[in-house]
């Protein structure tokens, strides 16, 4: 079921009479229970999107509805009912613990400041749960880790009980492994809840594995929506991040770098341990060409240059730099 959609939307600027038009026509469909990740180039109108989309900012045309409401058109309060929003920059309230900030996600429901009832509270504490913070309940915000900040700001979205909660750069300034956990919570959440979870993002290797549908947007080629797998079939990602640096590599879902290759091998041989070859072979300049004179099988334990018997990346190397000499 759709939550949101919009008609013939266009988004962008409008300064002194100028306009400045990101993207138009959109006709998009956020839907219950899916993760949905917003990914493209920078200056594409991720930001953009997300603020027209939340009424932070008004629309160049079509429109945007929330369950058949056009959103422009809803007052604060009805719009902090519909849709929880998380942004990027860093929350610090002085002296406030995990409890408190989740509970300020209740503040539409109820309009209060201060004490909670018992049924405010538990869906505070439930919130926190989900989120796998209840450990941290009390404890002073200023003092949790980047990723442990990022999971309270979850819950007081969850605490806010929309049927919508958007996030702009949820992982931005993460490590890896809380970027990881992040994502597959989101994932999760969405599934569980059946809320509709709309998120910008630059990780796209995360969001090919953890997005049910994905919205690619570009300057050249507009909005692409889909099944992340179908976007990767059809060429979308090739399309929209096409560079003469790098390519997006349909094999493995990552951006391979362009190399200059002046230098011709044959590989074959064991897969688990092929990517990781041909990474370091393209590194060092080799191009893969069936039939090469010199040729490479790569072995459980291994590798066989020209039936000579190698243990590590680095030999490897280093033997084929003596053979193109």
């Amino acid at each position: 079921m759709s939550i949101l959609t919009t008609q013939h939307l266009f988004i962008g600027y409008s300064k002194k009479g100028k306009t400045d038009i990101v993207q138009s026509g959109l006709d998009l469909q956020l839907r219950a229970g899916e993760l949905v990740c917003l990914i493209g180039p920078n200056g594409s109108g991720k930001s953009t999107l997300l603020r027209t989309l939340t009424g932070l900012q008004k629309p160049l045309g079509g429109s945007t509805l929330i369950d058949g409401k056009e959103i422009t058109r809803l007052k604060s309060l009805e719009k902090a009912l519909m849709i929880a929003l998380v942004l990027t920059e860093r929350v610090d309230i002085e002296n406030a613990t995990v409890y408190n900030l989740v509970s300020l996600g209740r503040h539409p429901h109820s309009n209060w400041w201060g004490n909670v009832t018992a049924e405010e509270d538990a869906i505070i504490c439930e919130a926190i749960e989900m989120v796998h913070m209840s450990h941290k309940m009390h404890q002073n915000i200023n003092e949790l880790s980047d990723g442990e900040r990022q999971r309270a700001m979850i819950a007081k979205a969850l605490a806010q009980d929309t049927p919508i909660i958007m996030l702009d750069e949820p992982t931005a300034h993460l490590d890896l492994p809380n970027r990881v956990e992040i994502m597959l919570l989101l994932h999760r959440l969405a599934h569980k809840t059946q809320k509709a979870i709309l998120l910008s993002t630059h990780e796209l290797d995360l969001a090919l594995q953890a997005a049910d549908r994905i919205w690619l947007i570009s300057s050249d080629y507009g909005m692409e929506c889909g099944v992340p797998e179908d976007l990767v079939f059809n060429g979308s990602f090739n399309r929209a991040f096409e560079s003469k640096s790098y390519f997006f590599n349909a094999a493995n879902g990552n951006f391979s770098m362009n190399y200059p290759m002046t230098k011709k091998v044959w590989v074959e041989g064991d897969k688990t341990r092929m990517y990781w070859t041909l990474r370091a072979l393209a590194r060092a300049g080799y191009a893969v060409v069936q039939d090469a004179e010199i040729q490479i099988r790569v072995t459980e334990q291994g590798w066989l240059l020209n039936e000579k018997e190698i243990a590590t990346v680095e030999e490897l190397l280093l033997d084929l730099g003596q053979q193109f000499q």
